[in-house]
């Protein structure tokens, strides 16, 4: 895993499967329950002991070839390989607890996204015409693009998962948690597998295309998952989607003073249009926290251009808000642009 040598953060303001049992899941299946389980319960106390025995041994060998067939894919197999290399690296329980999750996240079903002038995905490309469809271009949904999508590997979120436990977060069992420019879902399912109930917002029409199925949203594990696409606090219809309450906000590699604040002109594109004032943002940011919630904004970049070569916006990672903006809209400020080139370096080198 290869990630950018310089680090910084701010905080302002805080493994058990959750499967069914699998002999339920292949009753159904396999079409046993219609037969045997309502047999067995017309039986009575005193046999359904060995009607559980005969049953379950009647669907060992589908279930052995069942679990054969899934095995993990090599992205999969990729992530927890980086998960254990980043272990030693985190020091709290709780960096530890989500690094563990990786081995519960499972491989998507198949699927596709098309683009023309935007992304869509299956449903919206059979609405097209014959000529628009002609003109999209398809794109298979494999593991690597379903995980890391533009935007690199989720792993790389155990660094911020770490300060939070380091600055007071124990635990995300039954938390909301708010990722901010999320990119990608599987810090998601991560955050969802320790029982949170976690939240992803962003502005990019690629992501609603690529998780547009069912079992991309909802319960996972012993959590929960949801996104909301949109302007997040400029639309007063997405401050509602998001909601309040959290335990927990973070956002990686989105808030960069680069981004929100270039000191050098740059392609709007490239740039981050938050469509409210720096106060309003942090006041919105403020109000969706429970009391004595945290925020943790962390930011990984390459190296600043000399000031003779074009300008990147993502080099500059400090704080895109003063420490006195931070304070007036109610958060008391536990870290501000605190250098973290060690601990990055040390990531970047796994």
């Amino acid at each position: 895993m290869v990630l950018p040598s310089l680090g910084s953060f701010a905080l302002i303001g805080l493994l058990a499967s959750g499967n069914v049992e699998w002999d339920l899941k292949l009753f159904e299946q396999f079409r046993v329950r219609d037969i045997a389980w309502k047999a067995m319960l017309r039986s009575g106390p005193a046999r359904r002991g060995n009607w559980c025995q005969y049953v379950k041994r009647m669907v060992l060998l589908p279930a052995l070839l069942l679990f054969r067939a899934q095995s993990p894919s090599p992205t999969l197999l990729t992530l927890r390989q980086q998960a254990a290399a980043i272990e030693p690296l985190v020091k709290t329980s709780l960096a530890k607890s989500w690094l563990l999750g990786v081995n519960q996240l499972t491989d998507p079903s198949p699927r596709a996204i098309y683009r023309t002038t935007t992304w869509m995905n299956q449903a919206a490309y059979d609405a097209l015409t014959s000529d628009e469809k002609a003109k999209a271009k398809k794109t298979e949904v494999d593991p690597e693009l379903y995980y890391n999508t533009k935007y690199g590997t989720p792993i790389a979120y155990a660094r911020a998962i770490d300060l939070a436990g380091t600055f007071g977060v124990k635990s995300l069992n039954q938390a909301r948690v708010m990722d901010f420019g999320y990119g990608g879902i599987g810090q998601l399912r991560l955050d969802a597998a320790l029982g949170a109930e976690a939240v992803g917002v962003d502005v990019d029409p690629f992501l609603p295309a690529l998780y547009s199925m069912p079992q991309d949203y909802g319960v996972f594990s012993k959590g929960f998952v949801r996104m909301v696409n949109g302007r997040y606090p400029a639309s007063p219809e997405i401050i509602k989607e998001v909601g309040k309450g959290y335990d927990l906000i973070l956002s990686k590699n989105t808030l960069k003073r680069g981004y929100i604040h270039p000191s050098r002109p740059a392609d709007k594109r490239m740039l981050v249009d938050l469509g409210v004032t720096d106060a309003a943002f942090l006041a919105t940011l403020h109000d969706a926290l429970r009391p004595g919630g945290l925020v943790v904004i962390y930011n990984l970049c390459p190296a600043e251009a000399p000031a003779d070569k074009p300008y990147i916006p993502w080099a500059d990672g400090h704080s895109p808000f003063t420490r006195e903006n931070c304070t007036k809209a109610g958060f008391k400020i536990k870290a501000f642009d605190v250098v973290d080139d060690e601990t990055a370096r040390k990531m970047g080198h796994l």
